[in-house]
Parts: C-alpha cells; structure tokens; sequence
C-alpha cells in the first residue's frame, strides 16, 4: 500500500488559512503522478486543479508538427491548472509529469468557489500565478539567448528546488523534449557538466554533486525566478 504524501507538503495548501484548509481538506482527493502522465492536454477543459506534493509537472507547449517545448515547471510549491481560477477553462499548453509522485487535487468547481467566496485563496492564487508568469517569461528569454549548457543548469537548479534531496530520474531523451532541443545536445552538455564534477549521469539517474557550481555556471535566469518566487510565495495569509 503507498503511503499518501500530507497534503499541506504542498506549499499553496499549507499557508491556507485553517477556514479555508477545513472546507478544502476534506475534498481534496490523492493522485498517483506517474512519469509521463498527462495532467491535461492543449485545448481541453480542465476537471481539475492538482497540488503535487512530491512530483514534478511540465508545462509544455506543443506544436501542429508534435513539436514541444517547457514552458514551465511546478512542483510542491505550486499547482498545475490555474485556467481554472483565472477563468479561461482551458489552456494551449500540456501538462506531463516530469519527476514521479504523488499529488492531491480538488475538482474544478471547488477551486472556482473558493477563489470567489475567499479573498486570502484568491491573493494566494493570484501571487501564485505572478510567479508562474516570471518563470514562463524568463524560459523563453532563456531559450533564446543563453547556451544550452547555462539552459541544462538552469532547468536542473529549477527541479531540485521542487524536489527533496538531489537526485533526479530524468533521461536525456525527456530533457531533449522539455528544452525542445536534439539529444545529442543534452547529451554533450551532461557529459561537459559531468567531466567538471558537478552530476553524475548514468541510466536516466541525475545526482546533483556540486549545486554551487551549477549555480555559478548558469545564466541570470534561474536567480530572477527563484527570486520572485521567494519574494511572492509562500506567504502566510491572515486568516
């Protein structure tokens, strides 16, 4: 039997206000995030809002070609789904599990209640969602003008802040996709990063050894999104 992560592990849950924490807790429902599950895909109506507590998801876009590209990446800091709140219902992104774990999510119309009826979940959402938007803006400026080695550290530093300990399950191939470069590429850049002793990478096992030195080595834009980050969430709401 798997044991369910606690669901305040997730950090938007666990600064809810205990009013609020009282009528959400017991609606929350447990999900399995396996590698590889779609969330939801480009286009569709969410059901929907998950709270990862101990996994990674992806949001991607995906072009007409089957082409992708990350856009973003949340963890138990945050929650997959904010079209929901927002207003829009849907989304032209995908959502894939990137890191395997668990999660609890709450269905649609729940979240849409409590961001009406509650100013403190509506703020929460709301600086949530400005944190997003840094991250998603600060990819594609990344993607653009920094190298892939700085792009690699950068996406490494981003899932070990979302994750507990350092080590990743992640294999080039799925990297390749979530930068929206060849694997080959990944690959050069995973071997520069291994022979300078800062992973070690073998069979889809990434084990962080010197996160300093990635931090050193990667470009501006890791420090902008974890600085807004740091600065919106979390944040203790009054009750």
């Amino acid at each position: 039997m798997v044991a369910h992560a606690d669901p305040r592990s997730n950090e938007l849950l666990a600064v809810l206000p205990e009013d609020e924490w009282q009528r959400i807790q017991p609606l929350l429902e447990w999900v399995d995030l396996p590698l590889g599950q779609v969330l939801y895909e480009s286009g569709r109506t969410l059901s929907h809002v998950t709270f990862p507590t101990n996994a990674i998801v992806s949001l991607l876009y995906v072009m007409e070609d089957g082409a992708s590209a990350e856009i973003a990446v949340v963890g138990r800091e945050g929650v997959v789904g904010i079209s929901l709140f927002m207003g829009g219902g849907s989304t032209p992104s995908r959502a894939v599990v990137q890191s395997a774990g668990q999660g609890w999510r709450l269905p649609a119309g729940v979240i849409q209640a409590e961001f009406n009826r509650s100013a403190p979940v509506m703020h929460l959402m709301l600086r949530y969602t400005q944190a997003l938007i840094t991250q998603m803006a600060q990819t594609a400026v990344c993607n653009r003008h920094h190298s892939l080695d700085q792009q690699l550290c950068r996406w490494l530093l981003l899932s070990l802040d979302r994750l507990e300990g350092k080590e990743l399950l992640m294999t080039q191939e799925l990297i390749a996709n979530m930068l929206g470069v060849r694997r080959e590429g990944v690959t050069e850049a995973a071997l520069k990063l291994q022979k300078d002793g800062l992973i070690r990478y073998a069979r889809g096992h990434i084990s962080v050894l010197d996160r300093p030195g990635l931090e050193a080595r990667t470009c501006e834009c890791y420090a902008v999104v974890k600085k807004e980050y740091d600065r919106l969430l979390p944040v203790k709401l009054a009750v």
